[in-house]
């Protein structure tokens, strides 16, 4: 039985309300967040669905309405639902009696109105009257909020508040705190197997006898769908149709699954295709800053499944990234088991100079805390420059804290915040409740009141003066090249052997220039020449002033006669409608189609590598002359293979600069010295000719960027559009599972379970997999990009009769575990030291000496009955937090990675798939150690899990008699009970099955 929704924004019914349609007031969450504002109650009480999704009375509510920032929770609908809900009043006399044996119940005090009333109760932590938190950073602050309300002595202790409240003394002991965010948020390409998950999760619960529907997300879940649309289409008015019916057509089955989730499942919302890129919708609308929950306040926190949720820092809102499967824990309220940080004091002064952007100011932060070492930390900004950054600049920072290294880059709410909140169309009263409850919380930054020193891990300073115009690359994010530097830096690289900074190209062959025909006119590129000139990212496209930028960059070049070569690809993918809404007010946007950056779609594009293919006589002239060819993009990342197959040198650069690139058409260039061009009048044009003044930006941005474009925007995506609206979806809440699909396939991590944990695996005589040096990120191990016609993904899929045209990325696949584990370790430019130096995703399967791809040796192995084991560098898994970057591997038959270090989201992933996370020694690596990869490993951890402690060590011998000491990176005993349990999510479901 099928139904056809309508409305574009779906959310089970159970909260959403037709009560709340003005935005006077904050998020309204379900249950599970009114649970949140109380001690929690049992998970088996919350989750049980407490009516049935079918119900005509429930039917008839309407699925969205959000308005902005309206979640209500079903209690607020009683009066409509009691007699779908009988147990309705049981659930509010528990909430009623739990919440009067609140262990700070003495601190729970009421926020009061200035005109009189309330805005309602909150646990205030001045009346602590402890001297301790007045010095604690703000973003811990947040943290010690919630443990105060979520405190109830079995998830939460008092003694974890304790833990808090003293962070000078106990973060540098690496104490474990849990946390309990407020809510999680999505996108499709970790979106989808989260989905796949919970449905498999409850299948599980039904072959163990259990309720199903106790796999419900308790907290409110957001899921914007950004991740598919690709430039298939670039350079024309059409694009943006044009794409947008090609992701369908590639996608129907994933939106429909999508779909089918948020209906199934309680709490859980989709932004359907077209609506923007998920990090700048949730800056522009999701974020809450403070929920008004049941009328109890408390600070909103998210965490995500895409690394860049730090973004949502620049607004005040403590949010970072977190693997999928952690995301699901969190969920099904469990708390998030966290080493309390330490908080990098990050102080800003001075002013930006003139014809800076928040793109040069990003990358220069980047490189500073890059060198200062911020790993698993937070990193508060503060100080007097703070007053000259806009929201969308902090907001820029705070988006690429992955590519720093810190869990969060988190600026504290001020006055800056509240004018972006009313400008983005957040309400007065809405606004005024957010300053009086962070005032009374001491949660707020007044900069013109005196400010009291507070306690920071360590401490660094950047005068915004100092900062100067740079881009990044041409392989990693945090290689910051000024641009004066720019042209030297690029001939170093050609020069230089291969590695981060090097292409090893002869200099015989640096001035090689090859011809081909484009569209029926010569053309020629050479070493450097730009293929690809993309606007694209969360980073940069939700910041009006390089985005309007670049417009007046591409108005001062079209009156001046400059035009951008017709073979490089040019695209600009906003993140919300809003940019088109203000490039369209400022007349901007006919300049920017003129260069060829027409509007392309609403999503990450090229920045995830969705750039589609470049021009077929382009690609040929680049793979027959072995050009090393470039891309430029407003992006966050820059790995080796991500952007396109075919552009080896990738830099991260400012929108108004890539259009200056496209121009050049060049990378190397000297732009101080070196004309970008010829304008019309046979003089040279140089950057300055064309650079727009801080002045002139701020101006365009003042007339054209108003609260209406956000409201209007906002508003309209809740009516959707026709491909969405017509997409049918199953009632069930229990999911068909089709065989034969390609696209969503039932997952085998519940096999055979039982209730009773399996207890630690050994890993004795493994076989070394794949031997890595450094920096292998998460683009190199999980599945992404295209699927190459020869990979072991292509066979399967050709095999199934799926043409190759109709491929797709690996991305859109994510919820066929078949596929995935096949193009794990498939990234095109990952070198294995087992390979001798040949390039490529293949491995030597060690008892027989053959070379094969990864996957199909893995799966010898596997047959054979033998473990795997890999050997890795510093930094193993950093970039996105792709949770298929630990599933892959589990699923290939990989017991253990034995790594100099490992990025935060990845180590915990691993973790959470059963694997365990092995760090060498200092000063020890597989090199110094003399390790081959062609040994045979052991690793000597107990089998009781009693007897094994967080970082503890353990030795590891080969067959050749060598012998090592590693420390298991299982950092919390929470992590071992995953452990224990072979995963993360066994634990859940053995958890919710006795509740």
């Amino acid at each position: 039985m099928y139904k056809t929704t309508s409305s574009s924004l779906l959310r089970a019914a159970s909260s959403r309300s037709p009560l709340l349609s003005s935005r006077s007031s904050l998020s309204q969450s379900s249950s599970s967040s009114a649970a949140s504002a109380s001690p929690s109650p049992p998970s088996s009480l919350l989750g049980r669905r407490p009516f049935a999704t079918s119900s005509p009375a429930f039917r008839s509510l309407p699925r969205w309405s959000h308005c902005l920032h309206s979640r209500l929770s079903p209690f607020r609908l009683s009066s409509q639902i009691r007699a779908v809900s009988p147990g309705l009043d049981r659930l509010e006399r528990k909430f009623s009696s739990m919440a009067s044996e609140h262990p700070f119940k003495g601190i729970f005090t009421t926020l009061p109105k200035p005109g009189g009333g309330e805005f309602g109760k909150f646990y205030s932590l001045p009346a602590l009257n402890d001297p301790r938190i007045d010095k604690l950073p703000y973003s811990i602050r947040i943290l010690l909020e919630s443990a105060i309300r979520n405190c109830d002595n079995f998830q939460v202790t008092k003694e974890d508040v304790e833990k808090i409240i003293d962070w000078e003394k106990t973060a540098p002991k690496q104490v474990e705190i849990p946390f309990k965010p407020a809510r999680v948020l999505l996108q499709d390409f970790t979106g989808v197997p989260a989905v796949v998950d919970l449905a498999c999760m409850r299948d599980a619960m039904n072959k163990l006898g259990s309720d199903s529907n106790k796999i419900n997300p308790l907290v409110p879940v957001d899921l914007v769908i950004d991740h598919s649309v690709q430039v298939d289409v670039a350079r024309s008015e059409n694009a943006v149709q044009a794409n947008m019916e090609l992701e369908f057509q590639r996608n129907k089955e994933r939106f429909a699954f999508l779909k089918w989730g948020s209906t199934a499942f309680q709490n859980m919302l989709v932004v359907p295709p077209g609506s923007g890129i998920v990090h700048q919708v949730n800056l522009e609308y999701l974020g809450r800053v403070v929920f008004n929950t049941q009328g109890v306040l408390y600070p909103d926190s998210v965490v995500g499944t895409d690394s860049h949720t730090t973004m949502i820092d620049g607004l005040g809102v403590a949010g970072w990234g977190v693997g999928g499967i952690e995301a699901e824990a969190t969920m099904l309220g469990q708390p998030m088991s966290m080493v309390l940080p330490g908080v990098v004091g990050f102080k800003l002064s001075g002013k930006m100079r003139n014809g800076v952007t928040a793109t040069d100011l990003v990358l220069t932060v980047t490189q500073i805390l890059r060198k200062h070492g911020v790993v698993g930390k937070f990193v508060e900004f503060y100080g007097d420059g703070m007053s000259g950054l806009s929201l969308a600049d902090r907001a820029t920072i705070a988006n690429m804290s992955p590519e720093y290294g810190a869990t969060m880059g988190f600026f504290p709410v001020d006055h800056v915040t509240l004018q972006y909140l009313k400008l983005t169309g957040r309400s007065d009263e809405t606004v005024a409740m957010i300053e009086a409850y962070l005032r009374a919380n001491n949660m707020f930054v007044d900069y013109d009141e005196p400010q009291q020193d507070r306690a920071y891990s360590s401490y660094l300073e950047l005068n915004l003066d100092n900062v100067e115009p740079c881009i990044s690359g041409p392989k990693r994010p945090h290689d910051r090249v000024p641009l004066k530097e720019m042209k030297a830096d690029w001939n170093s690289c050609l020069d230089s052997k291969v590695g981060f900074k090097g292409f090893a190209i002869p200099k015989e062959a640096q001035e090689k220039v090859a011809n081909f025909s484009f569209n029926g006119k010569p053309a020629e590129i050479t070493h450097g020449s730009v293929v690809i000139a993309a606007i694209t990212s969360c980073t940069n496209t939700s910041n009006p002033s390089v985005m309007l930028g670049a417009g007046l960059v591409a108005k001062k070049a079209c009156d001046l006669g400059l035009q951008v070569k017709p073979w490089i690809k040019t695209s600009l993918a906003p993140g919300s409608g809003v940019v088109t809404k203000y490039l369209l007010k400022s007349g901007l946007q006919e300049y920017l189609n003129q260069q060829g950056f027409n509007i392309v779609g609403y999503g990450c594009t090229t920045c995830i590598g969705n750039s589609g293919e470049i021009n077929e006589s382009v690609g040929a002239a680049i793979t027959e002359n072995d050009i090393v060819a470039a891309a430029v993009l407003s992006g966050n990342r820059n790995f080796e293979g991500r952007v396109h197959p075919l552009t080896r040198a990738n830099y991260l650069a400012s929108p108004p600069l890539v259009v200056a690139y496209a121009l050049a058409g060049t990378v190397n260039i000297d732009f101080e010295t070196e004309p970008i061009g010829t304008g019309k009048n046979g003089k040279d044009v140089f950057l300055r000719d064309i650079w727009p003044t801080t002045e002139e930006i701020a101006e365009v941005v003042q007339s054209s960027v108003l609260p209406d474009m956000f409201r209007a925007t906002y508003e309209s995506i809740t009516k959707g559009n026709p491909m969405w609206n017509e997409l049918s979806v199953p009632e069930n809440t229990l999911y068909s599972w089709d065989p034969k699909s390609t696209y969503i396939h039932e997952p085998p991590y519940f096999k055979d379970m039982t209730m009773d944990p399996p207890g630690p695996h050994s890993v004795k005589d493994a076989y070394c997999l794949l031997n890595f040096g450094d920096s292998i990120t998460t683009d190199h191990i999980s599945p992404a990009g295209n699927i190459q016609k020869d990979s072991p993904a292509a066979k399967y899929l050709m095999e199934r009769g799926v043409d190759r045209k109709d491929f797709n990325s690996y991305g859109s696949r994510r919820g066929n575990d078949e596929i995935m584990a096949r193009g794990t370790f498939a990234n095109i430019r990952i070198v294995n030291k087992l390979m001798n130096g040949e390039v490529g995703p293949k491995t030597v399967h060690i008892p027989s000496g053959e070379k094969l791809s990864v996957f199909d040796a893995a799966m010898r192995y596997k047959s054979s009955g033998e473990d795997t084991i890999i050997l890795a560098g510093a930094e193993y898994g950093s970039g996105s937090s792709r949770d298929w970057a630990a599933k892959g591997p589990m699923l290939q038959g990989v017991k253990a990675v034995i790594a100099k270090s490992f990025e935060r989201i990845h180590r915990s992933n691993l973790v959470g798939m059963g694997i365990i996370p092995l760090c060498f020694k200092s000063g020890e690596d597989a090199d110094t150690l003399g390790l081959t990869g062609h040994e045979r490993y052991t690793i000597h951890l107990p089998t009781d899990i009693s007897e094994i402690r967080p970082g503890q060590d353990v030795t590891v011998t080969t067959d050749n008699g060598k012998s090592f000491s590693c420390t298991v990176r299982f950092d919390t005993e929470v992590e071992l009970a995953y452990f224990n349990h072979g995963g993360i999510l066994p634990y859940v479901i053995r958890n919710l099955s006795k509740q």
